[in-house]
């Protein structure tokens, strides 16, 4: 079984990351395919993310799950709080049934290294410049504002503006300070991250609501 990494936060609060080695058939006689998604390899990817929803808490209600106008998936009861990711042959998910959860995944990649100045403001730029691997630092950054962006999950952010991070040490696994920051609305948070061969894991884990 292709379960990459498995974190239980809490008794309520459970994340995982599948290698995704499976046929297709192996995901649709377990999870509901709600979209059209013609691409094979993002319906792969989507039917694992939603896999992994199940996985983590059997009695997950795939039934009930909602679409968004920014295409985020959600429940209307609140029963559980869920954030999904996907990059290469790789899925995650977060599952809370108490707290707003965001997670993303990424793969380390040169590209990163070019858009910089599109997604971090001055002063993270510049912490980023004393970092020993730059390309992870970057990557980790990126992946952070993504599980922001989709624990906030209303759209319409800046992520260099509206995503603060502090400065902090990369380490193969750790946590940072972090805060949201929007129409007057403010938020500190940590994110956590952990850092694998080939790909960076980030997720933010709030109490209550935002609205």
């Amino acid at each position: 079984m292709p379960l990459f990494f498995q974190k239980n936060i809490s008794t309520d609060t459970k994340l995982a990351i599948w290698h995704i080695q499976e046929e297709e058939c192996f995901f649709t006689g377990k999870v509901l395919l709600q979209n059209r998604v013609y691409h094979p390899h993002k319906r792969l990817q989507h039917l694992a993310g939603r896999y992994l929803l199940s996985f983590l808490f059997p009695e997950f209600p795939h039934d009930e799950i909602l679409i968004a106008d920014t295409r985020k998936p959600y429940l209307k009861s609140d029963a559980f709080h869920f954030s999904i990711s996907h990059c290469g042959d790789y899925a995650a998910a977060i599952v809370s049934q108490t707290n707003r959860v965001g997670i993303d995944i990424e793969m380390f990649r040169d590209k990163v290294l070019k858009l910089k100045h599109k997604f971090l403001n001055e002063a993270e730029v510049s912490f980023v410049e004393y970092s020993e691997d730059e390309k992870k630092m970057l990557t980790t950054l990126w992946s952070a504002k993504e599980s922001v962006f989709k624990w906030w999950s209303y759209g319409g952010v800046d992520f260099s503006e509206h995503i603060l991070i502090q400065s902090f040490f990369l380490q193969p696994e750790g946590r940072f300070d972090a805060a949201f920051s929007k129409d007057g609305k403010y938020f500190p948070m940590q994110i956590n991250y952990k850092l694998f061969e080939e790909l960076s894991l980030t997720y933010v884990i709030t109490n209550g609501k935002h609205h």
